[in-house]
């Protein structure tokens, strides 16, 4: 990797993974866009307008920078998804069609997230492994597995070099969540700091596969910088680090902060999205095939978010 661009680089992934890259690879190698415009104040690198969308303005951010990778981190998460469906589908499907051709056409490798949600009710739900059934149930699953298919397509029919992970749920202290349906195992964070309780929207049981940033952000590079000839499969590999329920990281919370309450106001919507993705997933291959390890597990993770947390917080 020799100039990067990134994608939907102002979101939840994207605003850590630029500053991770820049460190790894060089401030001026990492080109940050988003249909977002930065104040100047803001910018401490190269930064773009790109519409994903529109073939031409990721073609013209390409061939400006002779960018060679791009991590495309652009979409609609699961709920807003479902709030919005068909605008959904013409950013996560219009996004990685127009970036996949863009990179057959300029020659670059091309980095896709996918996510648990590419998984559905029929699917086996403990130890999910990495090739099995997939039919979601929401669109941003629909996108995902289209996604992960037309990574393949474009692999095996014109060498275009993509490769993948399907995340879990993501837990951030920099980021603040964005419309996804694990939202909560953040949110809970800042309410605990803030006023030691909280109101989840998920039930105490919803067992859901995790994962601290941190982690991510190495699974993002480290399946980008493993050798191809290791590589069985090419995209949407399981990852994971942890798994919990919100009653479990509630009790975890509650070893730092002892008052801490939690309450439950389900919501139907993120509740029937939760139980239609796994329990638990298997991630054996990527262990195997390039070396995947988390760091961080629910005990680590917890005290982590919350001495940065409260770090931040104290200063706002």
């Amino acid at each position: 990797m020799k100039k990067i661009l990134v994608t939907g680089a102002l979101g939840q992934i994207g605003s850590e993974l630029v500053e991770a890259l820049r460190e790894r690879y060089g401030a001026d190698s990492v080109v940050a866009s988003d249909i977002k415009m930065l104040p100047a104040s803001d910018v401490d690198g190269p930064f773009e307008f790109v519409d994903c969308t529109k073939l031409h303005q990721v073609r013209e951010a390409v061939n400006r920078h002779q960018i060679d990778t791009i991590f495309h981190l652009a979409a609609l998460l699961s709920a807003v998804g479902e709030e919005k469906p068909q605008v959904a589908w013409d950013v996560n499907m219009g996004g990685i069609y127009k970036v996949l051709e863009v990179a057959r056409q300029s020659g670059c490798a091309v980095f896709f997230p996918s996510s648990i949600a590419a998984f559905g009710p029929t699917t086996p739900a403990v130890a999910t492994p990495q090739d099995t059934i997939q039919r979601p149930t929401t669109i941003y699953g629909v996108t995902k597995v289209s996604g992960e298919l037309l990574c393949d397509y474009y692999w095996q029919r014109f060498g275009v070099d993509t490769r993948g992970v399907r995340f879990p749920g993501l837990i951030s202290h920099v980021a603040k969540p964005g419309g996804g349906t694990t939202d909560y195992a953040v949110e809970i964070f800042y309410e605990a700091i803030r006023n030691r309780r909280y109101r989840c929207g998920l039930g105490p049981d919803t067992r859901l596969d995790m994962m601290y940033m941190p982690d991510a952000l190495r699974a993002v590079v480290e399946v980008m910088e493993a050798e191809p000839e290791r590589l069985t499969h090419r995209n949407s590999f399981n990852v994971t680090a942890m798994n919990f329920t919100p009653e479990e990281l509630a009790a975890e919370i509650r070893r730092h902060i002892p008052e801490f309450a939690m309450e439950y106001e389900i919501n139907p919507e993120l509740q029937k999205i939760a139980d239609s993705w796994p329990d638990s997933i298997d991630d054996r291959e990527a262990r195997s095939q390039w070396g995947w390890a988390p760091e961080y597990d629910l005990e680590s993770m917890t005290r982590d978010m919350l001495e940065r947390l409260e770090d931040k917080l104290s200063h706002q």
